[in-house]
C-alpha cells in the first residue's frame, strides 16, 4: 500500500514525549526539541472525502496504520495554523443534558396544597351527620353537601346571588311525591339563633322520578332564597330536608307567610303529619366580608369579640 501524500513538518514535543524519546534513545541527556509528523493536505470537496466524526476513525481512503496511531483529530494543512479543539458530540450532548434537568429539579413548584387558594373543608363530624342521601349542586362548585363554602374565587359572594341549587335526591320512588325544604337554623348567629328557622325555600309536589333527577317541579310555596348570613355573624348551616307528602294538599297558614324568620318548622311537620326526613343535608357558609377564622364544627359560631350592649 502506497503512503498518503502527506507534508511532513516539524512540531514542538511536549515535555512527556521528550522523555519517552530520551528513554527510546539510551537514557541521553539531549532531548529532542522537535517531533516530526506527518500531516494531511487539506480534502479535495470536489470528490466528496470526509474525515468522519470529530476524535473518531478516519474514513477508509485516509486510513494509514503507520501515521494514523497518533492521529486525532487532524490539523490544518498550514504548517503554522493552531490546531482546533474538537470536543465530542456524545459528551457536548450530555453536558447540555444534565444542565437542562438540573433547571428542570430547581424550578418544580412545592405542594400543590401550597400554592392551591381554594380550600374545600368538610363538615365535623357532629355536623356531618346531618348529611344522608342528599345532593346540592351549585354553579362552579358541585356538590356542596357536608362542605365549607370555600372563601376562594369569590364564592361566598357569589352564592349569596346565584339561583336555586340542584337537588337530588337518588333514593327517590317511583309514584311518590316529596316535599323540600331549605331552612337556617342560626339566624341571626348560632350562638344566638332568635329567628330559628329561618326558611329560605320550600316546594311541595315534587313527584320522585324528578327529584331523582334533580328537577324540583311541584307548587313552590317559598321562592328560593339565596344564602345570605348578615355582617359579623360568624358560619351558619344552610340545610335542606327532602319529606315524604302524604297529605294532598300542602300550605303555610297566613301568619307563617308574613315572614320567613322565626318559623315553627317543627309544628309545620306536625300538622301536615311529616315524620322523619327521608334524605337531608347541609353546607356552611359566612358573610363574604369576614375573615375571622372559625372552626365550623363548634358550638359557637360568632367572633371572639362580642359588641358591647348599650
Amino acid at each position: 500500500m502506497l503512503a498518503p501524500p502527506w507534508n511532513s513538518v516539524e512540531l514542538p514535543l511536549t515535555a512527556s514525549q521528550r522523555l519517552t524519546a530520551a528513554s527510546s534513545a539510551g537514557n541521553s541527556r539531549s532531548l529532542p526539541q522537535t517531533l516530526t509528523r506527518s500531516t494531511p493536505p487539506a480534502p479535495d470537496h470536489r470528490k466528496g472525502q470526509t474525515l468522519g466524526h470529530p476524535g473518531g476513525n478516519l474514513l477508509s481512503n485516509f486510513f494509514s496504520p503507520e501515521t494514523c496511531q497518533d492521529f486525532s483529530p487532524p490539523r490544518s494543512h498550514h504548517p503554522t495554523a493552531p490546531a482546533l479543539l474538537w470536543v465530542p458530540m456524545g459528551w457536548t450532548m450530555r453536558l447540555a443534558t444534565a444542565a437542562l434537568f438540573l433547571g428542570l429539579t430547581m424550578a418544580v413548584p412545592g405542594d400543590e396544597e401550597d400554592s392551591d387558594p381554594c380550600v374545600y373543608e368538610a363538615l365535623s363530624d357532629s355536623d356531618a351527620v346531618l348529611c344522608k342521601g342528599l345532593k346540592v349542586f351549585y354553579p362552579e362548585l358541585g356538590n356542596l353537601g357536608c362542605m365549607v363554602v370555600p372563601e376562594c374565587n369569590n364564592y361566598r359572594q357569589k352564592i349569596t346571588s346565584w339561583t336555586e341549587p340542584i337537588v337530588k335526591f337518588p333514593g327517590a320512588l317511583d309514584g311518590a311525591t316529596y316535599i323540600l325544604v331549605m331552612v337556617d337554623p342560626d339566624a341571626p348567629s348560632r350562638s344566638s339563633p332568635k329567628a330559628q328557622f329561618w326558611r329560605h325555600w320550600l316546594v311541595t309536589d315534587i313527584k320522585g322520578t324528578d327529584i331523582r333527577k334533580g328537577k324540583i317541579q311541584g307548587q313552590e310555596l317559598s321562592p328560593y332564597q339565596p344564602p345570605s348570613p348578615p355582617p359579623k355573624s360568624g358560619f351558619h348551616r344552610y340545610q335542606f330536608f327532602v319529606y315524604l307528602q302524604q297529605e294532598k294538599s300542602i300550605s303555610l297558614l297566613p301568619k307563617e307567610n308574613k315572614t320567613r324568620g322565626s318559623w315553627k318548622m317543627d309544628k309545620f311537620l306536625s300538622r301536615f303529619h311529616l315524620s322523619e326526613p327521608e334524605a337531608s343535608t347541609q353546607f356552611m357558609t359566612q358573610y363574604y366580608q369576614d375573615s375571622q377564622k372559625l372552626q365550623p364544627g363548634e358550638g359557637s359560631s360568632e367572633p371572639k369579640d362580642k359588641p358591647k350592649r348599650r
